[in-house]
């Protein structure tokens, strides 16, 4: 369609061309992202196999002292004049033989079947201070045979990554030397403290990354692939796709993939009416705040955040007592005849749904209204004056010049938004439990509830009843990942903070 053909449009028709558009484009996206797989692959590709031909070059130009890098971490180093660089390489490279021979090679000799034999309730060692058991001695346990075998994993990586930086930078100051540049320990500590002093101070933040957020997400994508329920304190074994296979096998709306498919659709949900109603309340009470004429906006401005300076766990916890069965809330629902009985409000779906949805708008305008209050202010005032000389409405100025100024600076906020409350597990848990209930428990998957998302339903999987099902949950896990990780790419690919960056610098 020509721009001349849009213009001719009535307002309802460009509405629905636009709207059309949006969800075209998402697929143009869906298409697109698959499409630059093959691109992307090759690119990486190309990068792997570039530290390879570094260290063919090292071996075939390097000197014998260079190669005596590829044995000894750091020999050629210490043998010109950068003593301190080659010990830490040769440091590192006794205390990871050591960790192999010691604690790494024994558990990655035991990952592929997970440990042989449980270890006996014989063999416990009592805490003396409480009579629990706090040592056991002897068998097998699945659980620290996995942990302890990614974290050896990750500690290899970190060995062949280190033992490439000690041949290329070998081979760098061989070259170096030929040209009579000599390096010394005094340009270590120079650099160190200088060009790349970024890289010290990003040191312990990454260690804390890898030991804090990549070992346990690996750990939970690794035992997506186990039977670990949760409860087995000593051996479970791998059981491939089996726990995946269960989200797809299956289209019995009784199963488990009819919950799978309800509980995403209702999280789906969720997250939009979540971000769109947080997002366009406060910034229309960010507007109203701000308008000329309005008196007290210190006042309004302090009403609002105090929701925020009250923690957010307390006021959940004081409406979810407001709304249980006996609460003051339920007991007007009753008498406006909304629920009948000994239900609570949480005990209807729609009811239940239509509170959350309230107070989570409650709970999260002020943080909208704060941040949509700053950028109120930066938009330039000659672009509302002008469109007053040509007769614009107030209407017409927000949806022309505030709307799309907001959206352009508030694009990634929106989408992070909209992943956190894909996850967002204080609402939910802590106002309704996910209540009312599928009646599902029997299942073994977890009570969940037709309020549940999909990460409190990980939660009561893998943390409540008796029949806890951690692997299930973590193959969730897993999934929800994908899927969130797919919208974000795309989304974020066709906003225009991204494709139009420079339209309002």
């Amino acid at each position: 369609m020509t721009t001349i053909q849009y213009l001719s449009l009535t307002k309802f028709e460009r509405f629905l061309v636009n709207f059309g558009n949006f969800f075209r484009g998402i697929g143009i996206g869906f298409v697109n992202f698959f499409k630059r797989i093959p691109n992307k692959l090759l690119k990486l590709w190309h990068k792997i196999l570039s530290p390879f031909d570094t260290i063919i070059q090292a071996w075939k130009k390097g000197t014998w002292g260079v190669r005596a890098n590829f044995l000894f971490m750091g020999f050629y180093q210490i043998t010109h004049h950068q003593i301190i660089r080659g010990v830490l390489y040769l440091l590192f490279e006794v205390v990871f033989i050591w960790f192999m021979i010691a604690a790494g090679g024994p558990y990655l000799a035991k990952l592929g079947n997970l440990g042989t034999f449980a270890a006996k309730s014989s063999t416990y060692i009592d805490d003396p201070s409480t009579g629990m058991p706090l040592v056991i001695q002897g068998g097998d346990r699945s659980f620290s045979i996995l942990l302890y075998s990614i974290a050896t994993i990750i500690l290899m990586i970190i060995f062949v990554a280190l033992w490439y930086f000690s041949i290329r930078d070998a081979k760098s100051l061989q070259d170096n030397n030929h040209v009579g540049r000599y390096a010394k320990d005094s340009q270590f500590f120079h650099d160190i403290l200088d060009s790349k002093y970024h890289t010290l101070l990003l040191a312990i933040p990454i260690v804390g990354l890898v030991g804090f957020t990549v070992i346990p997400v690996i750990f939970m994508i690794v035992t997506g692939f186990t039977n670990y329920s949760g409860t087995q304190f000593y051996l479970f074994d791998w059981v491939g796709f089996d726990n995946y296979a269960g989200f797809f096998s299956s289209s019995n709306s009784s199963g488990l993939v009819g919950v799978f498919l309800k509980v995403l659709a209702w999280t789906l949900l969720w997250a939009l009416l979540a971000t769109f109603t947080n997002y366009f309340l406060g910034m229309i009470v960010a507007l109203l705040i701000n308008k000329k004429g309005i008196k007290l906006k210190k006042l309004w401005r302090t009403v609002l955040i105090l929701t925020i300076a009250v923690p957010q766990f307390v006021s959940l916890l004081l409406i979810n007592q407001m709304l249980a069965g006996s609460g003051v809330l339920t007991n007007l629902f009753r008498n406006w005849g909304w629920i009948s009985g000994a239900e609570s409000a949480f005990d209807n779906k729609i009811l239940s749904r239509v509170l959350i949805i309230i107070v989570n708008t409650w709970v999260g305008v002020p943080y909208t209204m704060l941040i949509c209050s700053g950028i109120l202010m930066n938009i330039p005032e000659d672009l509302y004056e002008s469109a007053r000389i040509d007769g614009a409405s107030s209407f017409k100025m927000y949806t022309a010049i505030t709307l799309p100024y907001m959206l352009f600076i508030t694009g990634p906020y929106l989408l992070s938004q909209f992943i956190g409350n894909i996850n967002n597990f204080n609402i939910v848990y802590l106002l309704s439990r996910g209540a009312p209930s599928m009646g599902m428990a029997s299942l073994g998957y977890g009570d969940v509830g037709e309020t549940d998302l999909l990460i409190t339903w990980i939660y009561k999987m893998s943390m409540e009843g008796q029949d806890k099902a951690y692997a299930v949950a973590c193959a969730l896990g897993v999934l929800v990942f994908a899927i969130i990780a797919v919208f974000s790419l795309i989304f974020y690919g066709r906003s225009n903070s991204v494709k139009n960056e420079e339209d309002f610098q």
